[in-house]
């Protein structure tokens, strides 16, 4: 069910002291509500797994790519089947909730799923707990050697991002992750209000064509590279993520804790490698 990504505004724009009426685009931010069904045939249960504020589409990649992040799925055949559901209050099927069901049969640990999710949601969490947390969900260190990435490649994945932007380019208001090809060939591109939306909605994208793991893929997004997006493309399997803007230092410590490459600063043509430099080829 469709939404709109762009709203109109009336508004008064000033060029020094001239004033304009006239109408602006705005990227529409809604909720999103994910539930998820789990448990026997018999005895299904309904878990409300996160609330999220997000730009409309590409939901169900976002619903799968967030139970990956958070181990519940490692394959989309532990998926049953997702739909939008009702609300509370209506009886109507709601664009902005979602419920995820999972096979029968497969089973995560429903105690270690709350436990993340209450540290996810608390501040001052130490690095190194955090990057044990995800050890913790059998996540393994990336195989070394992977692929080999010319830095004439990397130097043009901005200006590919860029193009592949746009409800971006209408608002100037929304973040994007692509994920490339080694040949600078883009195979998913997804834009959101927030930039943690936008990698699990890629990565989402990729579970559904059964991609995963993505040791031969490049990801980029338009920001910094926080601890949270490292740790969704570890689990994912990405060997190579850049960033437009800067790493946190938790990002350079989890990258190198899993042997990931990790470009920041992509802009202008140039670029920092934080961690994983082999991965980068080198040519003298």
């Amino acid at each position: 069910m469709p939404q709109p990504i762009v709203q109109p505004v009336d508004i008064q724009k000033y060029q020094a002291t001239q004033k304009q009426c006239t109408t602006d685009l705005l990227a529409v931010e809604e909720p999103l509500e994910i539930r998820l069904g789990y448990g026997p045939v018999h005895q299904r249960k309904v878990m409300q797994l996160s609330l999220t504020m997000r730009t409309p589409g590409h939901d169900f990649e976002l619903a799968i790519g967030l139970l990956l992040a958070e181990g519940i799925i490692d394959s989309y055949q532990q998926v049953f089947q997702i739909k939008y559901c009702t609300s509370e209050d209506s009886h109507e099927i709601s664009p902005n909730i979602v419920r995820v069901e999972l096979q029968a049969g497969h089973c995560f640990d429903t105690n270690r799923l709350k436990r993340n999710l209450l540290a996810n949601s608390s501040c001052g969490i130490c690095g190194k707990a955090s990057i044990e947390a995800i050890q913790m969900t059998a996540c393994p260190a990336l195989p070394k050697e992977t692929i080999q990435i010319n830095p004439a490649v990397l130097l043009s994945l901005p200006e590919r991002l860029q193009e592949a932007q746009q409800v971006f380019g209408y608002t100037g208001g929304l973040h994007a992750t692509a994920l490339f090809e080694k040949e600078a060939n883009i195979l998913f591109a997804r834009e959101d209000i927030g930039r943690h939306n936008s990698v699990d909605k890629v990565i989402g994208a990729a579970l559904y064509k059964n991609l995963l793991p993505l040791h031969s893929q490049v990801m980029l997004v338009s920001g910094r590279a926080g601890f949270e997006l490292i740790q969704k493309a570890v689990k994912a399997g990405v060997s190579v993520f850049c960033a437009i803007g800067a790493p946190s230092s938790l990002a350079v410590d989890t990258a190198k804790a899993f042997g990931l490459t990790l470009v920041g600063f992509l802009r202008n043509q140039q670029f920092n490698v934080y961690s994983g430099e082999w991965r980068i080829a080198n040519k003298k």
